[in-house]
């Protein structure tokens, strides 16, 4: 089965301490569009190591699981699992490039299950893997700008 990584980073003008939050399960649903995640365990949504939860529906429903979960150098890996498709590793590391600038650094690692999961992952060029997360910029720039006093959970 083929195997895939990609990596972007993207520069967000906020202090890494409100940023960081945004790339939690929690976070995204406050600018992921039909990011809706069903908390397993804890029940509450909250980010620590272990947590469980599902997206998605059908052949697109995935199984996440926080593997590393450390705020303090706000950094976040996850384990996904499309069992119609593909099993991967998500990270996301949110840098301080000064006091109000942050880096976030985003690596998605996939490997195809079967047929569909080969086609998929030949669809996530560079290119698309960039547009897309090209794309979170964008969603959490507005969603910081329309929200600036805003509590961010995690």
């Amino acid at each position: 089965m083929s195997a895939v990584e990609r990596t972007h980073s993207i520069t967000i003008d906020a202090p890494v301490a409100r940023v960081f939050p945004l790339f939690t399960p929690l976070g995204e649903t406050l600018w992921v569009d039909g990011w809706k995640p069903e908390f397993l365990h804890p029940a509450s949504g909250a980010s620590e190591r272990f947590m469980v939860f599902r997206t998605g529906s059908g052949a697109s429903e995935t199984l996440w699981t926080c593997v590393d979960w450390e705020p303090e150098r706000h950094f976040v890996r996850y384990v996904r699992v499309t069992p119609s498709s593909r099993f991967g590793f998500v990270e996301v590391a949110a840098r301080t490039r000064s006091e109000a600038i942050t880096d976030v650094i985003v690596t998605y690692r996939y490997v195809a299950l079967n047929a569909q999961g080969e086609a998929e992952l030949a669809a996530l060029t560079a290119d698309a893997f960039r547009a897309m997360i090209d794309g979170w910029k964008t969603a959490v720039s507005s969603w910081l700008a329309n929200n600036p006093g805003a509590e961010i959970p995690c």
